[in-house]
């Protein structure tokens, strides 16, 4: 799997991120063999075989099974815009099933009250990107979220900040969780809540970690391991607020792969809060770079855009 690990320094506010890059067999998955009609979706029962469905039917076959849940996660690449424009996809889809809300992992914590100014009118979207300080705290091509953001905007469509601060992120990575005091622990988790326990989710990580030499600087891997959980439980907390506070809306996350898949990172962090929760996770893809979906519950294979 190839990785990019971001660290943002002073000029960038420093918040470490891993995410994909680049679109290669992931997580140790071999590509399969697809045509451009085909698809495969993981069945929903367990133990039972993956199952085969041809296109355009697999797309809508996938928003069938996922429109009831609660919690919808459309695990992206960060920079591919075919991406977001499947997610914007299935959110106008969904939205015309129920009430729904967008939960953003580009946006941190402290700034919502940007995000409902944004959405209130208040503010305009020049505004919205500068006074969330978008471009040093994320820093991707607004132009990949812009649209999703207008049409919740449009049509009243609230959108929730899951995002730890940057700089909490980055003093995790550096000095570790313990570091932490003062208005620092603000938009976290309490401490004991932060669960570092799955093994396996740190024997992927490690691997990852000493994969990339360390990242290429002096992080402790236990600091990195627990700055990327801090990272997952913030999120965490955010949509089992969302789903306590509305219990009539269904909750639309949109984050990174690394997040998401095998329910190492959000969703189970997620139903360790709301145990009944039902979730869906699908990862977004195209025919040609589609892999066996074994790290999520389904695949959704994203339009081919024309290239410039």
């Amino acid at each position: 799997m190839l990785l990019r690990f971001l660290l943002w320094g002073s000029t960038l506010s420093a918040a470490l991120l891993i995410t994909p890059l680049l679109r290669t067999p992931l997580w140790g998955i071999g590509v399969t063999g697809l045509s451009g009609s085909q698809m495969l979706v993981n069945s929903l029962d367990d133990g039972a075989a993956a199952q085969w469905v041809s296109q355009p039917e697999s797309n809508a076959a996938v928003l069938a099974a996922i429109a009831p849940s609660k919690v919808i996660y459309l695990a992206e690449t960060h920079n591919d815009l075919a991406d977001h424009v499947a997610q914007l996809e299935i959110i106008e889809a969904l939205a015309q099933k129920g009430e729904i809300t967008i939960g953003l992992e580009m946006f941190q914590r402290p700034f919502q009250p940007v995000l409902d100014a944004y959405l209130s009118g208040d503010i305009t979207e020049v505004e919205l990107i500068a006074q969330s300080e978008y471009e040093t705290r994320w820093g991707f091509d607004w132009d990949l979220y812009a649209p999703i953001v207008r049409y919740a905007k449009a049509n009243q469509i609230p959108l929730v900040a899951l995002n730890t601060p940057a700089e909490v992120t980055r003093k995790v990575a550096r000095e570790g969780l313990q570091s932490l005091s003062g208005d620092e622990l603000t938009y976290i988790p309490p401490i004991p809540e932060i669960d570092t326990t799955n093994e396996d989710y740190r024997a992927w990580l490690k691997a990852v970690f000493g994969a990339h030499g360390g990242m290429g600087h002096s992080l402790d891997f236990e600091n990195f391991f627990a700055a990327q959980v801090l990272w997952d439980e913030t999120m965490a907390e955010q949509i089992a607020q969302q789903l306590r506070l509305h219990e009539d809306r269904q909750v639309i996350v949109l984050a990174g792969e690394g997040h998401i898949v095998n329910d190492y990172g959000i969703p189970s962090r997620v139903a360790r809060r709301v145990p009944e929760v039902e979730q869906r996770s699908v990862r977004l893809v195209s025919v040609a770079e589609a892999a066996e979906p074994s790290t999520t519950d389904f695949i959704w294979i994203t339009p081919e855009l024309a290239q410039e």
